[in-house]
């Protein structure tokens, strides 16, 4: 195939390159920050796709962000390429203090015990969680009965309570972005159109 790597990376490396890219994180959201301005919309739009990123980043819908963002974008109105790399936000820096966060909060208003993070808590809810999803696909294909109690757990533990404590830092946290992304947009699209209009001036006077 034309487009197929030649060089095929091992999946160390591809997890590794996940984790931190090549450049470092940096260099990658100075990256998404460029291609995001440089979007062919107006402020508004661009910025409200950005909220609808960022909002994103806080539900607990991993592997579905950008179909979420993207739904989300659409019924804003906002620019959906800007919602897509606004998921971003969410990344191996941050989804740990997004998930304790959004968990603590989740439990706090719910009025919920907190698990804790050690193997009789959150990593039991999601070990339990994993071994209900191989069981029961293996009982496709044998005699054994199905069981959901694992998964329950989970629901009850860790989807909801994130679900639902990651509305208020996600809206928090998606308009301070979005403020900051109308200003710095508009700031530098009136920036472009001067420039482009000096330029014009320039060729005008020397025909």
């Amino acid at each position: 195939m034309v487009f197929k790597r030649r060089d095929r990376r091992p999946a160390w490396q591809a997890i590794l390159n996940f984790l931190w890219p090549r450049g470092g994180w940096k260099r990658a959201f100075e990256y998404v920050k460029h291609r995001v301005r440089r979007l062919p919309d107006t402020p508004e739009k661009i910025s409200r796709g950005v909220w609808a990123g960022v909002f994103t980043a806080f539900t607990p819908f991993y592997g579905f962000h950008f179909i979420v963002a993207a739904v989300l974008a659409k019924v804003m109105r906002g620019n959906i390429l800007a919602a897509l790399m606004s998921t971003f936000f969410g990344n191996p820096l941050t989804y740990v203090p997004i998930g304790v966060v959004a968990l603590t909060t989740g439990h706090w208003l719910l009025g919920t015990r907190p698990y804790s993070l050690g193997p009789g808590g959150l990593g039991r809810s999601f070990a339990d969680a994993g071994n209900d999803l191989w069981r029961n696909f293996a009982a496709m294909f044998t005699p054994n009965g199905l069981d959901w109690s694992g998964l329950t757990a989970f629901y009850q533990e860790v989807f909801y309570p994130y679900l639902v404590g990651g509305v208020i830092p996600g809206v928090v946290s998606a308009t301070v972005c979005y403020y900051l992304s109308l200003h710095l947009i508009t700031a530098y699209q009136n920036r472009r159109r001067k420039v482009l209009r000096d330029k014009l001036k320039r060729l005008t006077k020397e025909d």
